[in-house]
Order: C-alpha cells, then sequence, then structure tokens
C-alpha cells in the first residue's frame, strides 16, 4: 500500500513505476489499484498489489481499512513538513490501527534537492526515525521526474514481504536475533561435515552449490574471508571460517540490505518466516499400515553408524555427556521417550557408562519402531542425507528424511478358535516382550543382565539389595540367532502397581507387544500365583504369544502356592515348559535367544485356554498314527485267516 502527505508526488512514484517514464500531465489525486504479476519482480514469483490512498481527512476510513489489509506500507514524503508528519502522524496512526507489518520509507523528488547527498539524506532524516520506530524496514531516496530508484523502491516493498528484515536483525542493538543466530549455528553444524569446528574450502563449496546453485570462485571465497577478517581476524583460520565468522558474514548480509541472501540460505535448510523448522519437514508424511512396523531401513542405520563414529572424538568406543551433548546440538535435546527410559542406561554401555555403537543403534531401533515419528524428526533435526554419502553429494537432490525408514509386512494373529494357529514367520528385525511377574520375581535383573551379562550381580546378593520397580522399566539390545541373524529386543517390565494400565488396554497390547514373557521366582512359593490371577483377570492376553520363565534357578525350587504347579499348568495350556533360568549362570543369555525367537515364530507359543481342544497338528498326527496301526493290524489278521483257510 502507498501512503504519503499529498504533497509528496506519491502517485508520481506510481504512475513512473508504470509507464517507465515521468508524467507530465496532471495526475488524478488517488489513482486505480494495479497488479504485477509474478513474472516480475521477486525470485519467489509473487503477485503484487499495489494499492494508492488518499490522505484526505473525509478518506480516512478507507484509508484505515487498506492499511489493515495491507502486508507492507510505502510511506513516502518529498518536504520538511511531510518528513515531520512521518514520525509525527503516519507511523503513530499505523500503531494507533494495531498494524504490524513493515514500513518502506521512501524520500521523493531528490531532484530538486541536489546540492544534498544520499548519504546526508539518510544519517539526518532517515536513520533517526528508524531507530525510533523500529517497523520500518528500510529506506530509499526517489526521484519519479527522472525516473531514479523507481523500479528500486517497489522490490524493496516486496522484499519486505518475501524476505522481511525484523526476525532477522535488530536494528537499534545491530545484531542478530537470538532465533536467527540458533538457526544459523544449526546450519553452520550442518555444513561442517567432519565437524572439526572449522567450513573449510571444500565445505564452504559445497554450502554455496547447496543454496545458490552455483560454485564460488577462488577469488570470490577470499574476498568473503577478507570481508570477514577486516571485522573479527580470529572468525578466520588456516582451516577455514569458525562458527562466529559465519554467523558474522550473515550479520554482514543484514547491515548492507542484503537479507535476502540471509532468507535463501535459512530456507534452504526449511526454515519458515517465523524461524521455525517446516512441519512438512519435521513430520513428513509416513504410514504404517496396521499390524506392521516401522524400522530403520540400511540407509539409516548407515546414517546413525556414521554419525556416531563422527562424534566419537577419543575412539573410546562409547559417546560421553560431551560428545552427546555436541552430537544433540542441532536438536532440541534428547528425544523425551529416551529421559523417561533413563537413557543411556536403558542400552548397552562401556565399562565408563557411555552409550556404545551398539546400544546406540539398538537405542534409534526401539525408538523407530514405538514413536517412528520422533525418528523422523530427529533425521531432519540431525541433517539426514544419503546423497552426501558420495563426494559430489552438493549437486544431488536431498534425500527425503522417510527413505532412512521401512515398514515390516503386517503381522497376522487371527482371532482364537478351538485349534491351535498355525502362522507364518514374522519379517521383523525388531520385536519387544514385556516381562510381567510378581514384584521380586528377578524381572528387573534379568533387564540388567539383558544389558550387560558381565555386570550382572549374583543372584545370592539380590535378597540383600533387593529394590521394588516402581516405574515402567525398559532395557534394549540386539541378539544373535543361530545362523547368525541379528534381532533387536525391546524387554518392557511392568512392576504390579502400573500394569493394569497396559492390559487393560487390549488394543494397544497387540499393537505393540510381540511376545509375553510371564517370570516368576522359583525360590519364592506365592510367585506364581500372580501369573495365575493375572491370566484370569485379562483373558484376552492368550491373544498373545507367552514364554513362562522361573527365575533364581540356583536357589532351592519350591512348591508354588497354586492348586496346579508351573509345569503341569503350562502343559495344560498346551505352552512350553517353563524356561530355568538365573542371573549367576552364564547361560543366561540363550533365554534371550529364546525369547527373540518365539517373537519370530509365535506359532508354538499360543495359549491353549481351558477346555481348548489339542493343537490340531498333533491331534491329526494322533489319529494318522491310530489308523495307520489299525489297518496293520487288519491286514495282519486278513492275511493270517486266509492261510489258515487255505
Amino acid at each position: 500500500m502507498s501512503s504519503g502527505t499529498a504533497s509528496t508526488s506519491r502517485n508520481e512514484e506510481y504512475q513512473s513505476l508504470v509507464k517507465d517514464v515521468f508524467v507530465t500531465t496532471k495526475i488524478q489525486p488517488t489513482l486505480p489499484q494495479i497488479t504485477i504479476p509474478p513474472s516480475i519482480g521477486t525470485p519467489e514469483n509473487v503477485t503484487t498489489t499495489i494499492v494508492d490512498t488518499s490522505p484526505r481527512p473525509h478518506e480516512r476510513s478507507n484509508l484505515n481499512k487498506e492499511i489493515r489489509k495491507s502486508n507492507v506500507i510505502l510511506l513516502v514524503y518529498s518536504d520538511h513538513y511531510s518528513y515531520e508528519r512521518v514520525a509525527l502522524f503516519w507511523l503513530p496512526h499505523f500503531r494507533s490501527l494495531g498494524v504490524n507489518v513493515p514500513v518502506v520509507l521512501c524520500a521523493n523528488k531528490s531532484d530538486q534537492n541536489i546540492k544534498i547527498t544520499t548519504d546526508q539524506v539518510v544519517e539526518d532524516e532517515m536513520l533517526p526515525v528508524m531507530a525510533e520506530f523500529k517497523e520500518i524496514d528500510s529506506c530509499i531516496r526517489t526521484s519519479a521526474r527522472e525516473h531514479h530508484n523507481i523500479n528500486e523502491v517497489f522490490f524493496l516493498c516486496q522484499k519486505a514481504v518475501t524476505d522481511p528484515i525484523a526476525p532477522l536483525f535488530d536494528a537499534k542493538e545491530s545484531t542478530l536475533k537470538p532465533a536467527c543466530v540458533s538457526a544459523l549455528q544449526r546450519i553452520f553444524y550442518l555444513c561442517d561435515r567432519d565437524q572439526d569446528g572449522y567450513l573449510g574450502d571444500a565445505e564452504i563449496h559445497d554450502f554455496q552449490t547447496k543454496c545458490f546453485g552455483k560454485p564460488l570462485s577462488d577469488l570470490d571465497l577470499s574476498n568473503i574471508k577478507a570481508s570477514i577478517q577486516r571485522c573479527s581476524a580470529d572468525s578466520v583460520a588456516d582451516e577455514g571460517i569458525t562458527q562466529s565468522g559465519f554467523i558474522l558474514l550473515n550479520k554482514l548480509f543484514a547491515e548492507k540490505g542484503r537479507h535476502e541472501t540471509v532468507w535463501l540460505i535459512l530456507r534452504t535448510f526449511h526454515y519458515t518466516d517465523s524461524l521455525s523448522l517446516q512441519s512438512s519437514f519435521l513430520a513428513p508424511k509416513f504410514d504404517v499400515p496396521t499390524n506392521s512396523s516401522a524400522e530403520l531401513s540400511p540407509a539409516g542405520y548407515r546414517f546413525f553408524v556414521d554419525l556416531f563414529l563422527l562424534h566419537d572424538k577419543d575412539n573410546d568406543g562409547g559417546l560421553s555427556p560431551v560428545e552427546l551433548s555436541a552430537l544433540f546440538a542441532p536438536t532440541p535435546g534428547l528425544p523425551s521417550q529416551w529421559l523417561e527410559n533413563d537413557f543411556p542406561s536403558c542400552t548397552v554401555r562401556n565399562d565408563a557408562g557411555y552409550v556404545t555403537l551398539q546400544g546406540w543403534l539398538a537405542q534409534w531401533s526401539m525408538t523407530t519402531f514405538t514413536s517412528h515419528k520422533t525418528t523422523l524428526a530427529y533425521l531432519a533435526y540431525l541433517g539426514f542425507d544419503s546423497s552426501t554419502t558420495s563426494s559430489s553429494a552438493s549437486t544431488k537432490a536431498p534425500t527425503p528424511t522417510t527413505s532412512a525408514l521401512t515398514t515390516t509386512k503386517p503381522r497376522k494373529r487371527p482371532p482364537r478358535t478351538s485349534k491351535r494357529r498355525r502362522l507364518p514367520p514374522v519379517s521383523r528385525t525388531v520385536l519387544q516382550a514385556f516381562i510381567l511377574g510378581a514384584p521380586h520375581s528377578g524381572k528387573t535383573s534379568l533387564l540388567s543382565t539383558f544389558l550387560s551379562p558381565s555386570r550382572a550381580a549374583p543372584s545370592a546378593l539380590s535378597e540383600t539389595y533387593y529394590a521394588p520397580s516402581l516405574s515402567p522399566r525398559t532395557a534394549v539390545n540386539t541378539v544373535e540367532l543361530p545362523g547368525g541373524k541379528q534381532v533387536t529386543l525391546i524387554l518392557s517390565e511392568f512392576p504390579p502397581s502400573t500394569a493394569s494400565a497396559v492390559l487393560d488396554n487390549r488394543e494397544k497390547l497387540n499393537e505393540q507387544c510381540d511376545i509375553l514373557v510371564y517370570a516368576y521366582d522359583s525360590s519364592d512359593a506365592a510367585s506364581f500365583g500372580y501369573i495365575v490371577a493375572a491370566r484370569e483377570k485379562y483373558p484376552h492376553l492368550d491373544d498373545l504369544p507367552a514364554l513362562f520363565v522361573a527365575t533364581k534357578a540356583d536357589r532351592d525350587r519350591v512348591m508354588q502356592d497354586c492348586e496346579t504347579q508351573p509345569e503341569a499348568y503350562t502343559a495344560g495350556l498346551g505352552a512350553q515348559k517353563p524356561v530355568h533360568v538365573s542371573v549367576a549362570w552364564g547361560s543366561v543369555g540363550e533365554l534371550f535367544v529364546k525369547v527373540a525367537e518365539v517373537g519370530l515364530d509365535p506359532s508354538s507359543a499360543f495359549l491353549r485356554a481351558e477346555g481348548e481342544e489339542e493343537d490340531d497338528g498333533e491331534g491329526w498326527m494322533r489319529w494318522w498314527v491310530v489308523g495307520g496301526v489299525v489297518c496293520a493290524v487288519g491286514a495282519a489278521v486278513v492275511g493270517i485267516w486266509r492261510r489258515v483257510s487255505s
């Protein structure tokens, strides 16, 4: 919208833009609206509508209406009176209307003041007003008669909307705003491929090509470094440009009115006008079919492996708190799910307590399995782009974060029938097992042993140091199966105080759980009764494959206070006998292999309800055997009878 005192000849500028020449004939006070098509103007190809307004009092209501509708205001003055009105009337009036749009300040009729230079006008007139009113985006001096800066003034208006300076730069403090600095720090991190704290020449060339689509000449690169060094000698070193130097360079762009360059950089890295990352970038469309799960693809695993190796600066095989902090610098911090699971104690660590590469990959596999949207968001934060694995990465289009994930085939779980269900093997590499059991049944010890068998507490000492779990706990690790196949196994422990919240939700239980592990203390007579009661209270647990585990097998086994002992109870369900284990035994790792095997091939682990017929396959086998025996006996009798008769 164009506004200003009547004497400013703002309509002369208007006509000069349209006609491309100065119009000497009398011009009407208010010119009609015109539209500039997308093909003319900014690189963003936006349509621009210019609305001329009248400053006359009786047209004030229409003026106010157009002000409220505008995206940018071109405020024109041409003499001392109209200049005084800028600060005394116009800008306060815009504020009184509650309008918060950029204002481009224009000093017109420069041809009538040839003795005054543009620098003087800027210093004496424009800068004082800009210092008082932060809504002024830019200023310019024009002449409609000489067609001086006419196209430029409307280009500034377009830029004020498409590339606003206000979110980037604080003119009063002459500094970049914190949100802009934070975004540029993240961009520097992503471009610093070797994480040495410098943008080397090769990294700068890649950055230039990615953002501007053309290489940077050696002379241009030298000039850029020289510009930075003139302001801060420490910001450029032999290794390259430091982070502070990179931010300083963008500050220079903003100060010199080249903030469209800063915006081009920000938008290349998916930032919005509010300097937040685009929601479509953080949460791209990625559908996981019913009964399927999300897993990392080979490209996703490779990305997280490279990320780990890049930040393990001391090559000790683990990420220390300092290294983790550096790795997650471009993100909001550790995912909330990790904090809830007390990372890194929920996965594999080295002797110093630092997460190892095995634990790091297992953690991300679990995150993808339980919340693939979290993984997609952090892939975006951390700069996933599978094309960067090649030397010509900068010339390739970025690969979407969804390519780092894949979905599994739907898991088949038909309704229970009177016959044992036979299902094809599960094609997954990530499985989740829920461990249920009474207090003191050894669930926590199993989780600890799963993560670090060498550091597991002996069973004989667990009585002394027992502390009941008050909240759910999770452990994740990889398990190697016979034949060399590796599976990521998630073990989740639910103490009795929180188990009901999980077991009541049948739909969520079937969706998240691959196998139930019923754990009981074989040396505690009251332990197995908890499992019996839980199965009676939640009959839908029989929808899931299950494995019974007798813990603390290194102690004397006692009779359970149940009508049916565990072995007879499991036999009545058609289940495998309880697996007897002890964390004090070196063979305890075989239990986790067994859990993974059952999760991958669950047919043999579905329980049979009371009164339910035996396994369909075994029943038919027995009938075939009996039939075969009867036929054989009959044939023998017939043969004997024929010999006797003859």
